[in-house]
């Protein structure tokens, strides 16, 4: 008799589960989740002993579905067997079948990764282009001596000055200062609600539920009426809303017949504001753009194809100083401008590749005359001069922000104080250990020069932060981490002036309904929120040296 061999496998086992009592629901599931889907090629077929295969057996004669559940560790990047990959702490494991996660190049892994060790940030220069432009002539010698250097760095807002936790049911999509009102800041969610808050007075917050049936995507202000603001959504609605008493005027509705199959459902993202033409600019998930008219709220032409058909338009942006130029960008890999004069499929007046997604471009905020975009091959694009040779970048700077499901995109955005229109804020992706904590920080970063001018953080803060806005008047700056917002402000230098209070505002309704197991299906990192109601009061943590806190207290207001 030959010897046996005892099998060094992981246990395995069989489930009945009742297909009757146990469907899954979906109340809580959203149209874009159609892309996270379970992908049911990566089940691997195992052999059963003869015992559990009856089992198996009678339980199908009784109606029930056999559930096999293998506990062998595989890889989530690779879907291989034998290694794993991902966050452990916060150290980034990289997958040795694929490149360096942070920089997509191979040879080394993300902690040797050189450009996370660079002192001016991974930039990569472009080569020097030749131009005959004279405009281009006369910036150079001219104009660019001119600019004045980067905001000092004892502007930057570093500091928690307020917050308010889990003030939303699912993670923030987006958010948008007043254009009067220093103190009022909105946001929307992945549920379509829209939140209200004055962080002035911390305790005053409104919340409309009913305006959007699922994301809320992007939100620009009335051009003519600060108290009304419009909205794209998921839904394929447009929405106009006022911001006393909540209603809501419905400009535009792509999907006029209800679901009808994800082939014509049709969901809208880009959105922006042509005040000169009194214009609400729109693109669609097929890549399709829309107008409407401010005045009369109608629909004004037929869409336009802007983008690769078939293709999410993520992104709308008009120049500031001259309106009839339109920057949009999308899942095609390229962000394209066009002249709004002529606008007609296959118009456009350059097309800006890149390597993977474009999830966001943006002209600069004073002149105009800059381009900065965020792609999911972990760049941010600089373009100098629209004037120029735009074939190629004038830099590229690697930063991580390429995320992997149920996170908000990064977005590189422009300090619009900033007259130098150098200075960009974006979250930051991989995690960093401060003094044993692994926390994301919120980067500044002078594009001119591709240097990290500081990295904003809270030890209390543990979540990622991919939702960030500053303040267009004053030096603050609004953070959506999860479902909770902050107000960042500058540390205070002078030591003999009384100490401002620290405010936080803990959404009562939502934290007792999280008291108990999570029950609700979350669609990201909002299970480990980072202020934990425990015995009516908020844990503390242990600080680190580089960053400031913010005290607790056993009230919900401090």
């Amino acid at each position: 008799m030959p010897p046996q061999t005892r099998r060094s496998s992981f246990p395995e086992v069989v489930i009945d589960r009742d297909t009757e009592s146990e469907e899954s629901s979906s109340d809580d599931e959203d149209v874009e989740d159609e892309e996270e889907e379970f992908e049911a090629d990566e089940e691997a077929t195992v052999d059963l002993p003869e015992e559990t295969m009856e089992e198996a057996s009678e339980s199908k004669k009784k109606g029930k579905t056999p559930i096999t559940i293998s506990l062998k560790k595989f890889c989530k990047v690779c879907k291989k067997t034998g290694h794993e990959a991902g966050f452990r702490g916060a150290t980034y494991i990289d997958c040795p079948m694929k490149p360096c996660f942070l920089c997509k190049m191979p040879g080394h892994t993300t902690m040797t990764c050189p450009h996370r060790v660079a002192t001016e940030y991974g930039i990569v220069p472009a080569p020097r282009k030749n131009t005959t432009n004279p405009l281009e002539f006369v910036f150079q010698r001219q104009l660019q001596p001119r600019v004045p250097p980067i905001k000092p760095a004892h502007v930057i807002p570093d500091q928690v000055h307020c917050a308010v936790i889990r003030y939303h049911s699912r993670r923030v999509t987006c958010l948008e200062f007043h254009p009067t009102n220093n103190n009022i800041l909105l946001s929307g969610d992945k549920k379509g609600q829209l939140g209200i808050w004055d962080f002035g007075k911390v305790h005053e917050k409104t919340v409309y539920g009913n305006i959007h049936n699922c994301i809320l995507n992007n939100m620009k202000f009335n051009p003519t009426n600060d108290g009304s603001i419009y909205a794209a959504s998921s839904d394929g609605t447009i929405s106009c809303t006022d911001l006393e008493t909540g209603i809501s005027l419905s400009v535009m509705n792509l999907n006029p017949n209800g679901w009808e199959g994800p082939s014509s459902w049709r969901m809208l993202y880009g959105l922006d504001v042509n005040s000169d033409k009194s214009v609400v600019l729109v693109a669609d998930n097929f890549g399709y753009l829309y107008m409407a008219d401010i005045r009369s709220n109608n629909v004004m032409s037929k869409p336009t194809l802007i983008h690769k058909k078939g293709t999410k338009v993520v992104g709308l942006n008009c120049n500031p100083l001259q309106p009839d130029l339109l920057l949009s960008c999308g899942n095609d890999h390229f962000a394209r401008i066009w002249d709004m004069r002529c606008l007609e499929a296959g118009s456009s007046l350059y097309n800006l590749e890149h390597k993977r997604v474009v999830s966001s471009a943006y002209f600069s905020p004073l002149t105009g005359s800059k381009i900065l975009t965020t792609s999911l091959d972990n760049r941010i694009r600089v373009w100098d001069s629209i004037f120029g040779n735009l074939d190629s970048p004038s830099r590229e700077i690697v930063h991580s922000h390429d995320f992997n499901r149920y996170l908000t995109a990064f977005r590189a955005e422009w300090d619009a104080k900033d007259s130098s229109e150098s200075l960009v804020v974006i979250g930051r992706y991989i995690s960093e250990n401060y003094d044993g904590a692994a926390l994301h920080p919120i980067d500044f970063i002078n594009i001119s020069t591709g240097q990290l001018v500081a990295e904003v953080m809270d030890p209390n803060i543990t979540t990622i932060s991919p939702v960030n806005k500053l303040h267009p008047r004053e030096d603050i700056l609004a953070s959506g981490s999860s479902r909770s917002l902050f107000i960042w402000r500058p540390k205070k230098l002078d030591i003999a002036q009384p100490r401002e209070e620290k405010r936080i505002l803990l959404c009562e309704e939502v934290s007792k309904k999280r008291s108990k197991k999570h029950g609700d299906n979350s669609d990201d990192d909002s299970d480990n929120d980072v202020f934990r109601n425990k015995d009516n009061g908020l844990k503390q943590k242990k600080l680190p040296s580089k960053s400031s806190s913010y005290g607790s207290r056993k009230s919900r207001q401090l």
